[in-house]
């Protein structure tokens, strides 16, 4: 079922479409449960900002794939092991943090193929290879046949550094990704402010350059275009931590002490 959701988010990002998602950070099945019944693309499984464990993440992978819902992880670093448990009880893809050159663009599709293009070792005693009952060509097939959606997150100007073409680190992804805040702090700009902006529509340029879908981070849907994310197939919004705030909030602020 997995090669299948990943499926559709590929041939929606080929048709133009936009994909909307939130980040996870809370370890509850029902978050995910309820974000496929909101009308969500995808969800994002938050291993770098939030306290999920391994544990909880695989939990959530597993539940997410059972309601027909995509789920990628977000990682702060490639490890490989951690991303081979992790496809091995359904996660659809990962968003690697930070990503700033091509060896951990590398790193990412080696860990999430398998030889000869890859290094992510075969079990076949796993709920992704449906336990081995169909044996290791069919998975394999399946597998390289629509293989794990990979999302780079830029948060830093290295291209600007000149020592690295964009072709190098993005070439092998799926969607290129801004983060916007972490990028700010790097340019020491103002979020929202013309220096933020620029560097944006050179990711955006570069993302569109290279044939790859461009994405990003916003608070809702209808800031997407003040953060430069009006052409973004790839949308991230807010998380489930935000959302149950804003609810909390005005939930307060309509009966409560506020």
């Amino acid at each position: 079922m997995t090669t299948a959701l990943r499926a559709r988010l590929r041939a929606a990002l080929a048709d133009g479409s936009r994909l909307h998602g939130t980040f996870v950070k809370l370890p509850a099945p029902d978050v995910v449960e309820l974000c496929g019944l909101a009308g969500f693309d995808f969800v994002v499984v938050d291993l770098e900002h939030s306290v999920l464990t391994e544990a909880d993440a695989i939990g959530l992978v597993r539940h997410a794939e059972r309601c027909g819902l995509p789920a990628l992880v977000r990682v702060p670093q490639v490890d490989g092991p951690l991303i081979c448990r992790l496809l091995e009880n359904g996660a659809a893809g990962f968003q690697l943090s930070m990503l700033s050159g091509p060896a951990q663009a590398w790193a990412l599709v080696q860990a999430t193929r398998f030889a000869p293009d890859g290094d992510r070792s075969v079990s076949l005693a796993n709920r992704s290879a449906g336990f081995g009952r169909g044996g290791l060509a069919a998975f394999l097939a399946a597998e390289r046949a629509d293989p794990p959606l990979l999302v780079g997150q830029i948060e830093t100007p290295w291209w600007r550094d000149g020592g690295t073409a964009w072709d190098e680190v993005i070439a092998d992804l799926d969607v290129v990704f801004v983060g916007g805040t972490d990028l700010a702090v790097s340019l020491g700009a103002e979020p929202g402010g013309a220096d933020l902006r620029a560097a944006v529509t050179e990711i955006e340029d570069a993302a569109r350059r290279h044939g790859i879908a461009f994405g990003g981070w916003a608070p809702s849907p209808a800031a997407a275009k003040a953060h430069g994310l009006a052409a973004a197939r790839y949308l991230v919004t807010g998380s489930d931590l935000q959302i149950l705030a804003a609810g909390l909030h005005a939930a307060a602020g309509e009966g409560g002490n506020g």
